[in-house]
């Protein structure tokens, strides 16, 4: 009878032992299994001529793999008339069919205009741009006039998005966040800082260095101590010998 309980118990042992180590295999196989990813992909509809007054009508198709992207957290269009970005305008976006964020747009007057989409969707972020020509385009004078002045053109293939926080206010931490690009791809390593002056104290500026949290993804917290209007300088720079910049104006209120 005891041997027959010996048997017993040493067919559970062995049992139980061969459950557990199956179990460890599973746990260890589906820990060294690489979870991909897949980025999400945006196609930017934006007509190549247009008239001067008329809206004209943009379209980004949100899709992640064969998936349409119908819960992107920002869609939003930035426009600037070439060589011009200091005075770019952004547009919201409607989602009228799923995926697709729509929006108008209005030119004043001809000229040849940049037409970029922000959209960030699902922890990824990613900014097509294309080119609209207005009317006839720029003028010859115009363009030769434009270049001999001193304006800022960024490198080609360079694009760069400074998320605004939104509601900033006094003695509160407020989270910077920029996003970077080359030729449509996240430009990671890069050195990015924050000159922030606040009311024109251009002698009280403050610097802010942001940390890349994810690829192309910089950020970085500031608190104001004094209500009013700061100016916030992106400066961009990299090992390529990249140096960038932009300059953003943010609200603060008490």
């Amino acid at each position: 009878m005891k041997k027959r309980h010996l048997a017993i118990s040493t067919a559970l042992i062995a049992l139980l032992a061969s459950g557990c180590g199956q179990n460890d295999t599973e746990t260890n196989a589906s820990e060294d299994e690489e979870v991909v990813v897949v980025p999400i992909s945006v196609d930017l509809t934006v007509p190549e001529t247009g008239k001067a007054g008329e809206a004209i009508q943009l379209e980004a198709a949100v899709t992640q793999g064969d998936e349409k992207v119908t819960d992107a957290n920002e869609v939003e269009y930035e426009i600037w008339e070439d060589g011009k970005k200091e005075d770019s305008w952004k547009v919201k976006s409607d989602q009228n069919t799923d995926g697709v964020y729509e929006a108008e747009a209005k030119f004043e007057h001809d000229g040849v205009y940049h037409v970029q989409v922000h959209v960030t969707a699902r922890d990824m972020h990613t900014m097509p741009m294309k080119e609209i020509t207005i009317g006839a385009g720029t003028p010859d004078d115009e363009a030769e006039s434009e270049e001999s002045h001193d304006h800022h053109d960024s490198a080609e293939g360079f694009s760069m998005h400074f998320m605004e926080p939104e509601a900033v206010k006094v003695n509160e931490s407020a989270m910077m966040i920029v996003h970077l690009q080359q030729d449509e791809n996240p430009l990671e390593k890069a050195r990015v800082r924050l000159e922030v002056v606040v009311n024109d104290k251009k002698d009280e500026a403050k610097w802010v260095q942001l940390t890349e949290e994810k690829p192309g993804e910089y950020h970085g917290e500031m608190t104001f101590d004094t209500a009013g209007t700061a100016s916030v300088t992106v400066h961009v720079e990299n090992d390529a010998g990249l140096h960038e910049h932009e300059t953003h104006e943010i609200t603060i209120a008490e």
